[in-house]
């Protein structure tokens, strides 16, 4: 059997959540820290983001600059990263309090046990598989991630002709990459009947970039042997036309990466589809906690590394002996409501946090003018609250504010958040 190496806190991840955390922990004396990552350098996501609109708004940065920001942070605090290296699984420990985590890496496998574990393993998006796509298995098929990773990390060229499946900021991120490989956007295509993105940036795509948005559209079928030679497009009135092109991103479509999650037995939200947490970032296995895009698919990298800070405050509660909170009230939506995190609450304050929670975060599944939004429990109103803003858009949060949780009966049901 391997032999076990105790640390104080396993950070899981080296992406702003990540890094964030282990930064904010190594500062504050919590001891050994350590992050682990599979690729072959922290900085996640951001890393192969050669665009702009990352750090602040005094400081704006490059996605590979606000990564590599964020790695020297952790590493000068103390933190130690280690790169390509894999979680495996997970271990039942003979100490109780103690969770121990299987790994792999260049020096061969290893069982670590954490007193704290940080869970940011982040999100990723589904492939062409995934959103059951049918055709032939042709090369020049990618999603965002994999496109961003061979232009901006490997400088590999992708084709002359791409055709953008979706029409969400990621949607045109990935256009200005196809653009900086050399190639053409034939289209970017969205079911949808306008694009998920700022109307400014949707009309600078097509007036100024000349790219056309076709909408009401879905990719029925790929073409082509050996090299994609089109995509077989049908509109919303039945008609079906052909798109030629040597290249195909799918983008959006983000589901938690939580693998690693499920096989630790946490609960699981049936909303976000990542671990269910306290407004701690607390998870259902004592000792563990979550935190960046793990819970929600997906925020901005701020708020990845926001939370990453919030949950390693957490943690030094954890490690100072601070009781685990029983299991909670699980927080639930309505439709067109898509999801809310985070989604349990502990209302008797039996686990008080150094500082008042943040807001609750949520996703809608449509546009609603002038939204309002309704808690209840067991049939009784909680809070109504309005956003402030003319109309809810898919592809914008909302917050809702944490005000009600005192009213919120301890021994009561789920509580519910509508919105009309």
């Amino acid at each position: 059997m391997t032999a076990v190496r105790q640390v104080d806190v396993l950070v899981v991840g080296a992406g702003p959540a990540g890094l964030a955390a282990a930064a904010r922990l190594a500062t504050a004396g919590a001891g050994r820290v350590e992050v682990l990552e599979r690729e072959t350098r922290p900085g996640g996501v951001p890393r192969h983001c050669a665009h702009g609109g990352f750090g602040t708004w005094t400081r704006p940065l490059t996605g590979p600059s606000y990564a590599h920001l964020l790695a020297a942070a952790a590493e000068r605090a103390g933190a130690v990263v280690r790169t390509r290296t894999t979680v495996l699984d997970w271990e039942v420990a003979a100490t109780c309090g103690t969770n121990v985590l299987l790994t792999v890496g260049p020096e061969g496998p290893e069982a670590l046990a954490a007193r704290a574990v940080v869970l940011a393993t982040g999100a990723r998006e589904r492939p062409r598989a995934a959103r059951l796509v049918p055709g032939t298995r042709p090369a020049g098929v990618y999603t965002t991630g994999e496109l961003q990773q061979a232009v901006h990390l490997f400088g590999q060229r992708i084709g002359t002709r791409a055709v953008v499946v979706g029409a969400r900021d990621v949607s045109y991120a990935a256009a200005r990459t196809v653009r900086t490989a050399g190639a053409e956007v034939v289209a970017l295509v969205t079911e949808h009947p306008r694009a998920r993105t700022s109307p400014a940036r949707a009309r600078s795509a097509r007036l100024v970039q000349g790219v056309p948005l076709l909408t009401d559209t879905t990719v029925t079928e790929l073409l082509g042997h050996g090299r994609l030679s089109g995509v077989r497009v049908r509109h919303r009135d039945g008609r079906t036309t052909v798109l030629p092109c040597d290249t195909v991103v799918f983008t959006g479509d983000f589901v938690p990466d939580h693998e690693l999650a499920r096989r630790g037995a946490l609960d699981l939200d049936p909303g976000t589809r990542g671990p269910a947490v306290h407004t701690a970032l607390h998870t259902s296995r004592p000792g563990v906690f979550a935190a960046g895009n793990l819970l929600h698919a997906v925020e901005p990298a701020g708020t990845a590394a926001r939370e990453g800070a919030r949950a390693a405050a957490a943690v030094l509660r954890h490690l100072a002996g601070v009781p685990w909170p029983h299991p909670g009230i699980p927080v639930t939506v309505e439709s067109p409501l898509r999801w809310i995190t985070p989604n349990r609450l502990t209302p008797d304050r039996s686990h008080p946090a150094a500082a008042p929670p943040p807001p609750h975060l949520l996703r809608i599944d449509a546009p609603l003018p002038r939204p309002v939004i309704y808690v209840h429990q067991d049939g009784r109103l909680l809070h109504r609250a309005r956003p402030g803003i003319r109309t809810a858009q898919p592809h914008r949060t909302l917050t809702l504010g944490v005000s009600w949780h005192g009213r919120a009966d301890p021994e009561g049901g789920e509580v519910r958040v509508s919105a009309g």
